[in-house]
C-alpha cells in the first residue's frame, strides 16, 4: 500500500482518537489531585508477594491467548492469501488497546462514574493520574490488595484480546483501517462500559458502594463471559451481516489453510486461559486453584463432546471440531469458573459443545450469514450457555462454591435460589445482547460512513496480504 492510500484513513484514526482524548487530558488535570486524596482516605491494606506474582504471571499468560495464541488459530482458519492480515489485525489490536487502556480506559472501567456510575466510570484516573508504586487495589478478600499496577495490567490484557476475537466474523473481507477505527470506537463505548457495569463494586471493604448496573442485578461474572465473549459474539455477528458475505461465499472452497497452525493456536489459547480464568480470583488461594482445575476438565469435556457430535452426523471426527469443542468449553467456564464445582464444570463443557454446533452447522446456514470463524456460534452461543449454567452450578448442593455474602461478618457462601440466580444471570446476559449489538451497530455505520468498511472484490480476490498490506505470510521456495 502506498503513502498516500494510508495517511489519509490513518489521519482520520488519530483525528478520531485526539477527539476523544481531548478533554480527558484537561479532566485528568484537575482529577490527579481528587485521586490522590481518595488513595490517601483509603483503608489500610496487606499485599502478598505471592499473590501479585501469580497476577503478573496470570497477566503474561492472557496476553500469550491473543498474541499469539489467538491470531494463529484465526489465521491458520483463513485461506492462505490472507493469513498475514487477519495475524496484522490481532496484533495491531493489541498494541492500539493497551495505549487507550492506560490512557482512559482503566477510568472508564474501574471508577465512580458518578450519576452514570451505573453505565460507566469516570476519569478521575485518566492518564492513571494518582496511580504509583505504592496505591494498592483490593481482591475479594477484606483488607488483602495487590498493586494497582498489576490489576491495570491484567485488565488490560482483557481489554485486548476481546476486540480481537470480532475479527474472526468479518475475516477475509474487511479494511485494516476500518477495523482499527472500529476498535477504537468499540472499546471507548461499548466494552469499557460494559467491564463497568459487570465488574465494578467498591470491594469486600466497601461492598455497599453502588455497582455497575448489571453487577448490581446480582449477576456473577467470573472472568468475562458477558464482558468478553457475549460482548465480542454479538458484535461479530453485527459485523458480519453489515459487511456482507465474502465474494464467492458457498460456491469456492474456502476450507482453513493450515489445521496445525489452528492447532497451535487453540493450544495457546487452552494454556493461556489458565491465567484467563484462574487469574481472575486476584489471589493465589483455593479459588484460585478450583477456576483452574474447572478450567482444564470443562475444556476436556466439550472437546470430546464435540468430535462425539461430529462422529454421530458426519461419521468422522475432525481436528477442526476438536480444536472448536474446546474453544466452546473455555468460554462457557469463563463466567464459572470460581464458582462451579469440578463435576458441574464437565456437565456444562459436555453440554455447551452440541448447542455451538447447532448454531455453526445448522443456524448459520439457516439463516445464511457469514460469519467467517464462528465468533457468534462459539463465543456468544458459548458465553450464553456458561453465563446461564453459572447461575445454576454454583449452587452448593451441586457441588458449586456458594457465592459470597459481604454482608455478613464471615463473608460466608450463600445462594438465593436457581429461579433468582438465573434470571439475574439472564438479565445480565440480555443487558449484554442490546447494549453490544445496537452499540456495534451504530459504530458499524459511523465507520463505514467514515472510510468505508469493505475491500474491493479486486482486492478480495488478490488477498488481503498483497492488497492491503503489501507482503505474504508465505513465500514460494
Amino acid at each position: 500500500m502506498s503513502i498516500s492510500k494510508f495517511s489519509s484513513p490513518f489521519a482520520l484514526i488519530c483525528a478520531t482518537s485526539a477527539a476523544l482524548l481531548a478533554p480527558v487530558v484537561a479532566f485528568a488535570q484537575e482529577a490527579a489531585p481528587a485521586a490522590a486524596t481518595t488513595a490517601a482516605a483509603a483503608p489500610a491494606f496487606t499485599m502478598d508477594k505471592g499473590d501479585n506474582a501469580w497476577m503478573l504471571i496470570s497477566s503474561a499468560l492472557v496476553l500469550l491467548m491473543t498474541i499469539p495464541g489467538l491470531a494463529l488459530f484465526y489465521g491458520g482458519l483463513v485461506r492462505a492469501k490472507n493469513m498475514l492480515s487477519v495475524l496484522m489485525q490481532v496484533f495491531m489490536i493489541t498494541a492500539v488497546v493497551a495505549l487507550l487502556w492506560v490512557t482512559y480506559g482503566y477510568s472508564l472501567a474501574f471508577t465512580d462514574g458518578g450519576s452514570l456510575n451505573s453505565f460507566v466510570g469516570g476519569f478521575s484516573k485518566a492518564f492513571l493520574a494518582g496511580v504509583n508504586t505504592s496505591s494498592l487495589a483490593e481482591t475479594f478478600s477484606k483488607g488483602v490488595a495487590i498493586p494497582e499496577y498489576t490489576f491495570i495490567v491484567f485488565q488490560m490484557t482483557f481489554a485486548c484480546i476481546t476486540p480481537g476475537l470480532i475479527v474472526g466474523a468479518f475475516a477475509e473481507r474487511i479494511k485494516f483501517s476500518a477495523v482499527m477505527l472500529f476498535v477504537v470506537l468499540w472499546v471507548t463505548f461499548i466494552y469499557f462500559p460494559m467491564a463497568h457495569m459487570v465488574w465494578f463494586w467498591g470491594g469486600p471493604s466497601s461492598y455497599t458502594s453502588p455497582a455497575g448496573l448489571i453487577f448490581s442485578y446480582g449477576a456473577i461474572d467470573f472472568a468475562g463471559g458477558t464482558v468478553v465473549h457475549i460482548n465480542a459474539g454479538i458484535a461479530g455477528l453485527v459485523g458480519a451481516i453489515m459487511l456482507g458475505k465474502r465474494t464467492g461465499y458457498k460456491k469456492e472452497i474456502m476450507a482453513p489453510h493450515s489445521m496445525t497452525l489452528t492447532m497451535v493456536g487453540a493450544s495457546l489459547l487452552w494454556v493461556g486461559w489458565f491465567g484467563f480464568n484462574a487469574g481472575s480470583n486476584l489471589e493465589a488461594n483455593g479459588y484460585a486453584s478450583l477456576a483452574f482445575i474447572n478450567t482444564f476438565v470443562a475444556t476436556a469435556a466439550a472437546a470430546v463432546s464435540w468430535c462425539i457430535i461430529e462422529s454421530l452426523t458426519r461419521g468422522k471426527a475432525s481436528m477442526l471440531g476438536g480444536a472448536s469443542g474446546a474453544v466452546a468449553g473455555l468460554v462457557a467456564i469463563t463466567p464459572a469458573a470460581g464458582f462451579a464445582g469440578p463435576m458441574g464444570s464437565i456437565v456444562l463443557g459436555l453440554i455447551v459443545s452440541p448447542v455451538c454446533y447447532f448454531f455453526v452447522d445448522v443456524v448459520k446456514n439457516k439463516f445464511n450469514y457469514d460469519d467467517s470463524l464462528d465468533v457468534f456460534g462459539v463465543h456468544c452461543v458459548g458465553g450464553i450457555i456458561g453465563a446461564l449454567g453459572t447461575g445454576i452450578l454454583v449452587n452448593p448442593a451441586l457441588g458449586g462454591a456458594g457465592i459470597v455474602d459481604y454482608s455478613t461478618a464471615d463473608f460466608a457462601a450463600s445462594y438465593a435460589g436457581t429461579a433468582t440466580q438465573v434470571l439475574a444471570q439472564a438479565k445480565g446476559v440480555l443487558t449484554t445482547l442490546l447494549w453490544s449489538g445496537i452499540g456495534s451497530a451504530i459504530l458499524y455505520k459511523i465507520v463505514d460512513v467514515v472510510i468505508g468498511l469493505r475491500v474491493s472484490v479486486e482486492a478480495e480476490r488478490e488477498g488481503l496480504d498483497l492488497s492491503t498490506h503489501g507482503e505474504a505470510a508465505y513465500h514460494a521456495s
